[in-house]
């Protein structure tokens, strides 16, 4: 945890808008996952928060890597680009899934070289990828329920149960080859039952296509969702890797492999936005105070993440309810219509926390105004006590 005198030096030092990322804080919460969900490997869904320091990090800690897009493999490449041919395609093999459904061709053909694993949930992504990218691996995407998450995916990806086995079997077919199955229970899903649910669907899907001569399938991703402790109404990570590891145990033997999906969770709690007041007035007799950040920059994912970080004042003193808004001229950049803060005054700088999953990541320079400057903090992990 970043201390409050530490990151107001860190805004006086380098300015407003402010996105700092605590490497402290990404380890604490790789390590966290690792220690609950202990056969599952890590792929961490760069999306999340993209910055290349972030992955340097994940890397240095072991994590495996979870792609959309050219750019992110190319991000997560980096790393091992000085590798040995053989050294590097294996560990492209082992640690990248290209988990979105639908690509493009011109993706397809840049992917191919690297034989990679992928995702698909449709005929038309076998063709392509047939004729595109003939050298990877399949994962089908599986529909499951999305019920409680806070982002739902499923009505955009996923076969249906009906069909998997046939889209599978067609895959075989085409001479391609499915090496497990895939799913979302959507972004930040405290439903625990969604994950009980997909993994017995799963494994519904896993036992029909044996049944009906398929025996390819020696994986299974069960996608990301996993919440990050926004608040006190998310229940302990702990309780649902328990769920997780009780469902796991019964429906999978140990040789099947079983990955993750992870952003949020890596993430959301090694992010704090610092900004400044830059103009106050008073609307129908509430406080409202204009910030140098708003929902076009760090606060994006009030938008798109459909999330809330409440604005914290460092200043001390009796608090009232307050509207706060971001700098631009769109009536849209609303960050708050109701956070209680003390009375403030232009310059003094106030916060958000747990602010490190899709909120940098979809920053624009709309109406002018640059993203937040980023800086890294604890880059270097600390060596272990004596």
């Amino acid at each position: 945890m970043i201390s409050p005198t530490r990151l107001q030096k860190l805004a006086k030092e380098h300015g407003t808008p402010l996105f700092v990322i605590d490497h402290d804080a990404l380890r604490k919460n790789y390590r966290q996952f690792r220690r609950y969900l202990p056969r599952i490997q890590i792929y961490y869904a760069v999306k999340a928060n993209p910055d290349p320091a972030i992955v340097r990090t994940l890397y240095q800690e072991g994590s495996s890597f979870d792609v959309a897009s050219m750019p992110e493999f190319m991000i997560v490449h980096e790393n091992i680009k000085d590798l040995p041919a053989k050294e590097r395609q294996d560990w492209i093999w082992d640690k990248i899934i290209y988990a979105n459904p639908t690509k493009a061709t011109e993706t397809l053909e840049q992917l191919n070289q690297y034989k990679p694993l992928v995702t698909f949930d449709n005929l038309e992504e076998i063709r392509k990828i047939k004729q595109h990218a003939p050298n990877a691996g399949l994962a089908l995407r599986l529909k499951v329920p999305n019920t409680g998450a806070m982002v739902e995916l499923s009505s955009k990806f996923g076969a249906s149960p009906g069909e998997a086995v046939d889209l599978i079997l067609a895959a075989d077919k085409a001479g391609l080859v499915v090496e497990g199955i895939s799913f979302h229970v959507g972004s930040q899903t405290t439903n625990f039952e969604n994950y009980v649910q997909a993994l017995s669907l799963t494994a519904s899907v896993f036992k029909e296509a044996q049944d009906r001569g398929y025996t390819k399938m020696n994986l299974v991703d069960i996608g990301g969702g996993f919440p990050a402790p926004y608040d006190s109404s998310v229940r302990p990570f702990r309780e649902l890797a328990k769920v997780i590891n009780t469902e796991l145990d019964r429906l999978f033997p140990k040789n099947i492999q079983i990955l993750a999906e992870p952003g949020r969770f890596m993430v959301a709690t090694a992010g704090i936005a610092v900004s400044k007041v830059i103009g106050k007035a008073v609307r129908d007799g509430k406080t409202c105070y204009y910030i140098n950040d708003g929902v076009y920059h760090t606060y994006s994912g009030i938008i798109f993440d459909h999330c809330k970080y409440p604005v914290r004042a460092f200043k001390k003193g009796p608090t009232s309810l307050c509207s706060v808004f971001g700098p631009t001229c769109d009536a849209l950049d609303v960050v708050s219509m109701a956070d209680n803060l003390p009375e403030l005054e232009r310059d003094d700088f106030v916060y958000s926390d747990n602010i490190g999953a899709y909120s940098h990541a979809s920053s624009t320079y709309f109406n002018g105004f640059p993203p937040a400057t980023v800086v890294h903090v604890n880059q270097v992990s600390a060596p272990p006590k004596p």
